[in-house]
């Protein structure tokens, strides 16, 4: 079954039934609301919890966070939301969505990816501030845009780098997207020379057609994934179990497995306020 769940989609099912409590051919249907650099290993995860549940059916909606969080404060359905960043986690509870504590599952590093043919030649981090390179980004507000924006604030408090650099990396941007599967998809078609995304991003279906450019990890950020039971959800149980099953050892080596960092190797705790 298909599990990606428009937002759309939601709403027509909320107006069709009058209620949030989605049930079809005795099927329980959870709806996880999930940051787009989660949706390999979510998909994979979802067929594992589905395995050990039998009669569950996980729908998603993967979106930027922030797209996430907008949703939400309209009142879109949902059971469970996965953000990218405690700030959009923080922004769902502000609008009344998020009550409880919300658990951090997994963590993440940038990379800088080229189109595999690489017509601007880069081949560092410094050369990207070079005059003329069309840099992609995320829009302000998604969670990898501002893992991005830390990450040039450290190469600009770098004196191998410094402030003009990051000026000079601002000016080269020429598109902005929603989330950053985008950004990586921009690149991978050839349609930008740069862009930051996530390790986990160079996924199968682009690492033929890209190259990743670690940054150095004292230049680097971490990205951290907090998840949460909607204050609203329709199975608060079944979230619940959804959520221990991305902490046990199964989810984890599922993350793992798509170049996330597990929170049993990450020095994080397991639980955000």
């Amino acid at each position: 079954m298909n599990r990606l769940l428009r937002f759309g989609v939601v709403w027509m099912l909320v107006l069709l039934t009058g209620s949030w409590n989605l049930h079809a051919q005795g099927e329980q249907r959870l709806i996880v609301f999930a940051a787009a650099s989660l949706t390999n290993a979510f998909e994979e995860i979802a067929s594992g919890f589905e395995a050990a549940n039998p009669g569950v059916d996980v729908l998603f909606n993967f979106a930027g966070s922030s797209d996430l969080v907008a949703q939400l404060s309209e009142g879109a359905p949902a059971d469970v939301f996965a953000s990218a960043n405690g700030r959009q986690m923080q922004a769902a509870r502000d609008a009344g969505r998020i009550t409880d504590w919300a658990s951090t599952f997994a963590q993440n590093r940038l990379v800088l990816i080229v189109p595999v043919d690489n017509p601007a030649a880069i081949t560092t981090l410094s050369d990207v501030s070079q005059e003329g390179i069309r840099l992609v980004v995320a829009a302000e507000g998604v969670p990898i845009r501002d893992y991005t924006n830390t990450v040039l604030d450290r190469l600009a408090a770098d004196p191998n780098y410094g402030d003009a650099y990051r000026e000079a990396v601002l000016a080269n941007i020429v598109s902005e997207e929603q989330n950053v599967r985008q950004v990586a998809a921009k690149v991978a078609l050839g349609e930008a020379d740069a862009g930051f995304i996530y390790a986990s991003d160079v996924t199968p279906d682009i690492s033929d057609q890209v190259i990743a450019i670690d940054i150095p990890d004292a230049l680097n950020t971490i990205a951290t994934y907090p998840v949460a039971v909607t204050n609203d959800s329709a199975q608060p149980e079944l979230a619940q179990a959804f959520i221990d099953y991305l902490l046990s050892d199964a989810g984890q080596d599922i993350l793992v497995a798509w170049n996330f960092i597990s929170i049993r190797d990450a020095t994080c705790s397991p639980r955000h306020t």
